[in-house]
């Protein structure tokens, strides 16, 4: 059996991003553009101000964005760019200094420079720079300059030459070159461009994607380029032509397996290490694998390279020098290894290596660190050193890449157990170490076909929680059709399992289809115990439920025979039952009484599909309880699990963040009922925020153009996008759509809230018969899911039904619901039935105090927006006048944004035409904003907007 290859198709969601050019617009060094500025422009500032910092600081986009900003404001500047070879030209630099200030041709000047003659030259350069007119000369890139003028300029006094010309220099680097030595001229002030911070690094890659880079990507970037702007912009500008990096909702994804890309030839960090020559280049990518030996890599590269000690030593030092490698100190002041300054050069220089040189140097190290551990197991001193300069999960992310490479040139049982336990260890791997990678390494090392075969079912697992779920279909349908003799019953049920769900969460639905069949299975030779299981999940994800449990029963003695075997058909027979209307069994299966005998890992993903269930039905406490239980950390959970808890608990931007990343990377379904349970709540909390059109593009992103699970969820919430654009006819053809979906699957769960906003509707166009017939139908729905949210929705639906001609009962029902909703803990579910409540006057008007402040800690921009005046229609203050006018204008930039027309943001804000057109003229007249499309862009780049309607 063969592993595949990767699926051509295997990224398709969001939209692929490439990357916009480098402009001279300073990001992240705002502060050290006001110094050198306030330097230049101070008559009794500094004559020359160097500007230093090391290879790819971006010290000439500094230095042009200051003379560009001298030149607006009215000053003369002239450029003099140094390159290479210009040191090979005596006195050529102070040449073009005094040809950059003279007015006329120097000739004098230019014969100087011809012979040679330094006494004229620095006479010229003095008078040249005596000038009285102001003047600054940008010398870009000193350390390309002569010697000649270099030593020109540093014996000259520049505070006693009287002149308004002044000097603004660049160099590389961090230590005392020559050109570094300006630095200690009089009149001379330096400042050092250091590396950017964490925020100024993830600023600049917005400024490179137009998008906002999630929390993933900004670390990645901050780890391969430690805040260096010309790797940032060399890493992005790879990435874009890869087509790797993703977009959705305004904010970029790299997936965690994206390679990272190797630096090209030409590029200035390959450059400066290929200028040193050899032997610096063999040290340098020997020292790429063998690194975090520490200085035991310095006999290792000696014996592998056939240098001598002290040679090799010697190359570290020039490396050193070259600001390619840096020391990494020790307790006893000395250094303990070296690490290199930039990791994507490190990363460059390994893949540069031939394979087998990359496998020799690898099972070097992997030998050099087994010896220790197995030294470590024997000796009774303490542990022998191993490896510098990484964290636990990186040291054993080290290993395995070394035994991974190394293949065979290492002991090959103990290289794929290692690989194996390496991947288990660090499972999930959500920071994309490598799982898959040892995974497929340990598959090939396994020579015995019936040890190769477990091998590959790791792999296809690692595969399917990698999100390639390609693979692991693959994988496990070889498995189940060449070689299911050389797998156990329990084995191969798994692999069924693994290949169903792979399927479905690959959107692949005509596949699936196929999987619910039995002639599918039919013709594989496999027991009955995989074949039930596999078809009965297919079953399950295609919400063909009564069928899922018909299969169920009448196999029911084939998969009850043992606690593992049980554990999936049984989880799939509760799910069933739930969504037809009966609960009991699931609630049951709370307890997870199989979790001590199933495995950590399997018993991992019961709790988590439990819990999605839960948080789907909106019981955020049990949820909770079920994790507490289990002894799983809310930071285990998977990102569905994460958006859903983080959601309930009005955590919306943190919720935002995973939700995002699934929606881009097309890896949004959840373990629960409900398929499109992600992109419809994302759709919801956008549509609270103002974004209408955003919540409807995810909306239309996400359904499937084939037949698959029932979308009435997506339903639901397009209904309330249509609804509040003043479309209620649109709005209920999408509610009873959803309800006529959910019906032919014969669904239960999760129609509470569609039947609940129908009755809404339905009484506000005065059809009561209508209205209360959906209030019979939510009833008997709540009676039987029995769920605080079945309850809350009937409580809400029936108050609103009952207002006009019930008020006691309403406000009785309304006074539950509240008393309800704030046991159940969710700010934007109780701050709605809040402002139901006041609305309806079943309790004060400072309720909605209570529900704005509620819907201000979401950050639901449109229900504060309403909440806002009907606070003021009761008479009640709302805090914060400027705060509140702010959020208002900042709605509105948003609702423009949005690209909605003033008739629908009247719409959307319950407000007139006019009252929008007054509006919009005074956002333009208090923040200097001129048009729409002004706006759109401050909105786009969210501080800028906030701070111009603050300030304004």
């Amino acid at each position: 059996m063969t592993v595949p290859s990767e699926n051509p198709w295997s990224v398709r969601g969001g939209t692929a991003a490439g990357t916009g050019p480098a402009t001279g617009r300073l990001v992240g060094r705002e502060r050290e553009l006001d110094v050198v500025h306030g330097l230049l422009t101070d008559t009794g500032g500094p004559r020359l101000v160097l500007v230093r910092g090391e290879r790819g600081a971006g010290r000439s986009v500094f230095v042009r964005a200051v003379a560009e900003r001298l030149r607006t404001e009215g000053a003369l500047v002239r450029a003099v760019s140094c390159v290479p070879g210009d040191g090979a030209r005596p006195f050529l630099l102070a040449l073009r200094l005094v040809m950059a200030v003279e007015e006329r041709r120097p000739a004098e000047a230019l014969r100087a420079a011809g012979r040679g003659d330094g006494t004229v030259m620095a006479a010229l350069l003095r008078a040249a720079l005596a000038r009285p007119a102001g003047v600054v000369v940008v010398l870009d890139d000193l350390h390309h300059a002569d010697a000649d003028s270099l030593a020109l300029l540093a014996g000259t006094d520049l505070a006693e030459v009287p002149s308004g010309v002044r000097l603004l220099a660049s160099a590389v680097g961090r230590g005392d070159g020559t050109p570094l030595r300006l630095a200690g001229v009089e009149g001379a002030h330096t400042v050092a461009l250091s590396r950017l911070t964490p925020d100024g690094t993830s600023a600049v890659v917005t400024g490179r994607l137009g998008a906002v880079p999630d929390t993933g990507l900004a670390r990645r970037v901050r780890h391969l380029t430690r805040g260096l702007p010309g790797a940032v912009d060399t890493l992005l500008t790879e990435w874009g032509r890869q087509g790797a990096i993703r977009v959705a909702d305004g904010h970029a994804f790299v997936g965690v397996r994206t390679p990272t890309p190797v630096l090209r030839d030409g590029d200035r960090f390959l450059r400066a290490l290929d200028a040193l020559g050899e032997p610096c280049r063999t040290v340098a990518g020997a020292l790429s694998i063998l690194w975090p030996l520490g200085v035991r890599a310095v006999a290792l590269i000696a014996g592998s390279a056939g240098l001598a000690a002290g040679q090799v030593r010697d190359a570290i030092g020039a490396l050193i020098g070259a600001e390619i490698v840096e020391e990494l100190p020790g307790l006893d002041g000395g250094a303990q290894g070296w690490t290199f300054a930039v990791p994507l050069v490190a990363h460059a220089l390994r893949e540069r290596l031939g394979p087998l040189e990359r496998s020799r140097l690898s099972a070097t190290a992997v030998e050099t660190l087994w010896s220790d551990a197995d030294a470590a197991g024997t000796a009774s001193g303490a542990r022998p050193p191993t490896t510098v300069g990484l964290d636990a999960a990186d040291a054993v992310a080290y290993l395995a890449d070394r035994i991974a490479e190394a293949g065979t040139l290492v002991e090959r049982a103990r290289a794929a157990a290692e690989l194996t336990a390496a991947a288990e260890r660090l499972h999930p791997d959500a920071e994309g170490r490598g799982m898959l990678r040892w995974c497929q390494a340990a598959g090939h090392l396994v020579e015995r076909p019936a040890d190769r075969v477990p091998a590959l079912q790791r792999y296809a697992v690692a595969a399917y929680f990698a999100g390639d779920f390609w693979s692991a279909r693959t994988i496990a349908e070889s498995i189940l059709r060449n070689r299911p003799d050389l797998v156990g019953p329990l084995q191969l049920q798994e692999t069924a399992t693994l290949l169903t769900a792979a399927t479905a969460d690959d959107l692949d639905w005509r596949t699936l289809s196929r999987l619910a069949t039995e002639q599918w299975w039919d013709e594989l030779a496999l027991p009955v115990l995989a074949t039930t299981t596999g078809r009965a999940l297919a079953l399950c994800l295609l919400a063909r439920w009564r069928e899922a449990l018909d299969l169920l029963a009448r196999t029911e003695p084939v998969w009850t025979t043992g606690i593992r075997a049980r554990a999936n058909p049984a989880c799939f027979r509760d799910a069933a039952e739930l969504a037809l209307g009966r609960p009991e069994g699931f609630r049951r299966s709370l307890a997870v009484p199989e979790a001590p005998h199933i495995g950590p890992d399997h018993a991992y993903t019961l709790t988590v599909t439990k819990f999605d269930e839960l948080l789907n039905g909106g019981d955020l406490h049990a949820g909770e309880a079920l994790l507490a239980a289990q002894g799983l950390a809310p930071e285990v959970l998977p990102r569905s699990g994460l958006f859903l808890r983080h959601q309930l608990r009005g955590e919306w931007d943190e919720a935002l963040e995973p939700s995002r990343w699934m929606l881009a990377n097309n890896q949004f379904h959840t373990p629960a009922i409900d398929k499109y349970l992600i992109p419809a709540r994302t759709a919801a909390i956008l549509l609270a925020r103002g974004r209408v059109t955003s919540a409807r593009r995810v909306i239309d992103s996400v359904r499937a153009p084939e037949e698959g699970p029932p979308e009435h969820s997506l339903d639901a919430v397009q209904a309330a996008v249509l609804r509040i654009l003043g479309d209620p006819a649109g709005a209920e053809r999408s509610l009873r759509r959803g309800l006529d979906a959910a019906g032919a699957h014969g669904q239960v769960a999760g129609t509470d809230e569609l039947w609940a906003a129908l009755a809404e509707l339905l009484t506000e166009a005065g059809r009561t018969a209508e209205a209360t017939a959906c209030l019979d139908r939510l009833e008997h729905i709540s009676e039987q899911m029995g769920t605080g949210r079945t309850r809350l929705c009937h409580l809400l639906a029936s108050a609103r039904v009952l207002r006009q001609d019930s008020p006691a009962i309403a406000g009785e029902r309304l006074r539950e619901a509240v008393e309800l909703a704030r046991a159940r803990s969710q700010p934007y579910e109780t701050a709605v039935t809040l402002v139901a409540a006041a609305d309806a006057g079943a309790g004060p008007p400072t309720l909605l105090r209570e529900a704005y402040e509620l819907f201000g800690r979401c950050g639901a921009a449109l229900d504060r927006f309403h909440t806002r005046t009907a606070m003021r229609a009761a008479g009640i203050t709302v805090p914060g006048r400027k705060q509140a006018t702010v959020e208002s204008e900042l709605l509105l930039a948003t609702l423009i944004a949005e690209g909605l027309t003033n008739r629908q943001i009247a719409m959307v804000l319950r407000l007139t035409e006019d009252a929008v057109a007054n509006r919009l003229s005074r956002l333009f007249a208090r923040t200097g904003l001129r048009s729409r499309t002004e706006v759109v862009t401050a909105v786009l780049n969210g501080h800028r907007a906030r701070g111009v309607l603050s300030h304004a």
